[in-house]
């Protein structure tokens, strides 16, 4: 699919990842309709952007209903880019009740429910362009991860299944899976230092893969580096010897993580 004139909804868009991929869209002639819970930044990098008809909408996906609220306040699009996550790092016991609910809606519920809305209309046209962002945490089971990676393994599955759906349909599904990302991103926000030897990617890469996603019509990309990548796939071939070779490096790792994440449920 061409950006150029599309009408391309992000949410999450005033993140580290969301703002990268906000100008990658925009520099390919995309109108962007940009969603987050802050007002001010949604403004600010509205401005920022090249192009034109470009609009926010602050909207909260950890509120029931608001997913359905969002779209209905979009209006007509032809692309959507489910970037929007909220941590999740930490034992189970350490969640409340709302905390489970908030992260399960926003990392996995809202984007399931904006592909279901929009979907008719999409497969009236036949064209259209679905864009979920999971995680290399949706191949890889490690400590202190037990919702999180819950939300991106099925947010992974869903976007693979529906592609399966969709063949031949004219309309594209694609997801990313970022590793550990410096600079910008969840990991980069927890102050965590990364395992030695994994390397990380950028959030420009990120942007870009979700570009090329879209007009490459590609399954999926993942943006870590090579090692970061085998790393993973091993993993999610022998999840329990990966789990006894990452050992104690990879539960302290983990541990900072979530006590970095811990005030942004």
């Amino acid at each position: 699919m061409r950006l150029e004139g599309k009408t391309v909804l992000l949410t999450g868009a005033t993140g580290g990842l969301g703002r990268a991929t906000a100008a990658a869209l925009a520099d390919r002639g995309a109108a962007l309709v940009l969603s987050s819970r802050k007002a001010e930044d949604l403004d600010e990098l509205v401005a920022s952007l090249p192009g034109d008809g470009h609009r926010a909408i602050v909207s909260d996906l950890a509120e029931d209903g608001a997913a359905l609220r969002l779209l209905e306040a979009a209006g007509h699009l032809e692309v959507l880019v489910a970037n929007a996550g909220l941590p999740a790092s930490g034992r189970l016991e350490g969640f409340s009740q709302e905390q489970i609910g908030r992260a399960l809606r926003v990392n996995l519920e809202s984007p399931v429910r904006m592909a279901r809305e929009l979907l008719p209309a999409w497969q009236e046209r036949r064209s259209g362009h679905f864009v979920f962002v999971s995680s290399i945490s949706g191949f890889v089971a490690t400590p202190r991860a037990s919702l999180y990676a819950a939300t991106k393994f099925g947010l992974r599955g869903f976007a693979l299944n529906l592609r399966e759906d969709l063949r031949r349909s004219g309309i594209g599904v694609s997801v990313i899976t970022p590793g550990a990302i410096r600079e910008a991103g969840m990991f980069a926000d927890s102050g965590a230092k990364p395992p030695p030897g994994v390397g990380t990617g950028t959030p420009q890469q990120v942007a870009n893969a979700v570009v090329r996603a879209i007009e490459r019509d590609k399954s999926e990309i993942s943006v870590a580096p090579v090692r970061q990548r085998a790393l993973a796939r091993f993993a999610m071939l022998a999840p329990e010897l990966s789990g006894r070779v990452a050992g104690a490096a990879a539960t302290k790792a983990a541990e900072e993580i979530a006590q970095g994440q811990a005030d942004k449920r």
